[in-house]
């Protein structure tokens, strides 16, 4: 089969941003996989099936260090350091566990009154009836005060984060995306001097006081770990909370639906994360090796890209996989991953989901788009789904 080279797949290609599913589905139907082309980062190997794409995750063969990539060269050096998402097993497994004992299912629980404290705090600054873009003005600054406030990041630098970060998952240029790194780069390197020096009751501190043990965090993995922490911590959620309610406010029996049963909440975010979920791939995998996904042939050092969107829409697993339904048993998707690279923030995602969405239907009871949904500009990545704004419109706000 001739490798096609699909325009729709790069981030310039607006259909393919606003809505990759119809591209997925037509593509799935010749195969489970394919080889393309995307600028940037070249010929890859892209994984559409659900059994696929989880088998994928799994498979040692395959590796996140690009340095199984037949085309890297290294540039000597890091500039955002060295963090879980570039490393496989053994070197994984050490980094993960030392941020796991510090960021645990208690941590997450008690942080739950704060969640919704910040929630409420910012639908208080609503008018009591009006316009508001739900990404800039809630979905983005919910998930990063929580994650800053986390890593012990001081309140009057959090914008900077976000600037830096989406710089760095959809960069306007090169450049540009370097300039971001190096100046993140230099503020964590700040942040872990001084943490050291007056340490708080705060993430990046506990990571920070750890190092000192023999298997602690080197300099480099504290630096590659706060990037992580942060970028991964906040943008992933921006674009659950922003996502989903877009879902709702375009699908109003479902919207009525959670309405009428508050209960639905907990399926309604799940569906939200399987239908349209915050990450469409991840991270790029390297072949260490020759193998076969569904009968294709990888040749070792190939890139491979799996697609966590269109597992996730396989009818194979899915009954009407396009059809948005917050009743439907939807926790057998992947938005978060599967196997040693599942997202460690899966719990704190899903709290933060579902305070937002339940806080903002209960206090905006008559909230509905303010612009037609084909005119929402979506954020130019392959990686990342999302809206750059949500403009949304009220007539009434209940207090908390």
């Amino acid at each position: 089969m001739a490798a096609p080279t699909l325009d729709e797949l790069t981030p310039t290609g607006a259909g393919f941003t606003a809505d990759p599913h119809p591209v997925h589905a037509a593509l799935r139907e010749k195969g489970r996989v394919h080889r393309v082309h995307i600028p940037g980062s070249g010929d890859v190997w892209l994984v559409l099936g659900r059994d696929e794409v989880r088998a994928a995750l799994t498979d040692p063969r395959l590796r996140n260090d690009i340095r199984h990539s037949a085309t890297w060269e290294s540039d000597g050096g890091n500039a955002i350091g060295l963090n879980m998402l570039q490393t496989d097993a053994p070197q994984h497994t050490r980094l993960r566990a030392l941020v796991a004992r510090e960021f645990t299912a208690g941590r997450i629980e008690a942080m739950r009154p704060r969640v919704q404290q910040i929630a409420d705090r910012l639908l208080d600054a609503f008018p009591p009836a009006g316009t508001a873009d739900l990404v800039a003005d809630y979905a983005l600054p919910l998930p990063l005060t929580v994650i800053c406030e986390l890593l012990g990041v001081p309140v009057e630098d959090q914008r900077l984060f976000h600037t830096w970060s989406t710089e760095l998952v959809a960069p306007s240029s090169p450049a540009a995306a370097g300039a971001a790194a190096g100046e993140m780069s230099a503020y964590f390197a700040a942040l872990i001097a001084a943490k050291a020096g007056d340490p708080g009751p705060d993430l990046m501190s506990a990571l920070v006081g750890a190092s000192t043990a023999p298997d602690g965090l080197r300099a480099e993995e504290l630096l590659g770990m706060a990037f992580l922490l942060l970028v991964a911590g906040h943008e992933t959620t921006v674009n659950l909370i922003s996502g989903g309610v877009l879902n709702l406010l375009r699908h109003p029996d479902q919207l009525a639906a959670l309405r009428a049963e508050p209960g639905l909440l907990d399926g309604a975010v799940e569906e939200m994360l399987r239908h349209d979920g915050p990450v469409a791939a991840a991270a790029f995998r390297f072949a260490a090796e020759p193998l076969e996904i569904a009968g294709i042939r990888i040749p070792a050092g190939d890139s491979v890209m799996l697609s966590l969107a269109a597992a996730s829409r396989d009818p194979e697993h899915f009954a009407d996989p396009d059809r948005f339904d917050i009743r439907r048993a939807a926790r057998g998707h992947l938005a978060f991953g599967h196997g040693i690279h599942h997202c460690l923030g899966a719990p704190l995602a899903r709290v933060e989901g579902r305070i937002a969405v339940a806080t903002l239907l209960r206090r905006l009871p008559d909230l509905a788009l303010a612009t037609e949904p084909d005119s929402l500009v979506r954020r130019p990545s392959t990686m990342l789904r999302g809206v750059v704004a949500l403009p949304v419109r009220w007539s009434r706000r209940l207090p908390a």
